[in-house]
């Protein structure tokens, strides 16, 4: 049997890349290379994300006051720079989580309350690649 493979539209990955990163911090300080395994193993695989996405959007919310950083060494590895999330990013988390509920529940209201015990499926069609 074949496992498909489902790739996210790269305008999804980059609205959610904010709240997904806060949220992992909001979880406890973290590395970089971590960050990423991190959302790897949380979306199953689906979201692979490369250093090319994650560390402009740490610096970006370093430079706007919602992580701050410091750099680590620890005995036998190399240096890390470790993030965490700031009071002004804990209010930003917040402020996104309001946002996604209300996207999501926008969506589930028309995917899922059409009287109909399953979701509308249908075979992609790439109409938007």
């Amino acid at each position: 049997m074949a496992v498909s493979v489902v790739r996210v539209a790269k305008d999804l990955v980059a609205a959610s890349a904010t709240p997904m990163v806060l949220g992992i911090l909001a979880e406890g300080e973290n590395y970089g290379y971590a960050i990423l395994r991190r959302i790897n193993e949380l979306s199953g695989g689906e979201l692979d994300w490369t250093e090319g996405l994650l560390y402009p959007l740490l610096h970006r919310l370093e430079r706007v006051g919602c992580v701050e950083s410091n750099w680590r060494s620890v005995t036998g590895e190399r240096r890390r720079k470790y993030y965490r999330i700031t009071e002004k990013g804990l209010a930003e988390l917040a402020e996104q989580r309001h946002q996604w509920n209300t996207v999501n529940g926008a969506l589930r209201q028309i995917w899922y309350d059409r009287g109909e015990a399953r979701p509308i499926t249908a075979a992609p069609l790439g109409c938007l690649a």
